[in-house]
């Protein structure tokens, strides 16, 4: 058996030399920098849930905007939904709103029993300034009243949509930072 010698190769070497430094001089060209994307915020402020027909969006507390609210213990703080029904053909009822973190949720303009969703249609509960509500939903104000202290903006609170159909839909309720939130750096 002949064994075969290989000439070296020095433009192999270099050539490898090369693409490590590039790979690892580059892998650090952000680093420190804040990026564009770290002061941007999603398009809506709250959370949302599916079940059955019904689809809940956009719930959050809303931030105080006058002096009747207030996000402390013992104030009052307005909650912010649209319930979706996505039947074709049954309607369904938002019965109550419930949570642990507020000793009455009351839903104001709604008839006993509940507000009835019909096929295809919406209802809103509250609306955020400066937003166009559509006018094929039906709008009612939710207040949470004698506010426990973990509503505070930031914050999350567990909160359970009552529906006659759907049943029990339970969602995280972000608390709403309000309008300017400082940027610590």
């Amino acid at each position: 058996m002949t064994a075969t010698l290989r000439p070296f190769r020095p433009a192999r070497v270099a050539a490898a030399a090369v693409a490590v430094g590039a790979a690892l001089s580059l892998s650090a060209c952000g680093a420190g920098q804040i990026a564009q994307t770290a002061t941007q915020v999603a398009a809506i402020n709250g959370n949302g849930a599916d079940q059955a027909n019904i689809q809940l969006r956009n719930v959050h507390v809303l931030f105080p905007t006058s002096s009747e609210f207030r996000l402390e213990e013992g104030g009052r703080a307005e909650l912010v939904f649209t319930a979706i029904n996505t039947s074709a053909t049954e309607a369904d009822r938002l019965v109550s709103i419930e949570t642990e973190d507020a000793a009455d949720v009351v839903l104001e303009g709604a008839p006993a029993g509940g507000v009835e969703i019909a096929p295809q249609a919406s209802v809103t509960g509250g609306v955020p300034a400066g937003q166009i509500t559509d006018p094929e939903s039906d709008e009612l104000t939710v207040i949470l009243e004698d506010l426990s202290d973990q509503v505070r903006p930031g914050l999350t609170v567990p909160a359970t949509f009552v529906f006659e159909n759907a049943g029990e839909v339970r969602v995280d309720v972000p608390v709403d930072a309000g309008p300017v939130t400082p940027r610590a750096e």
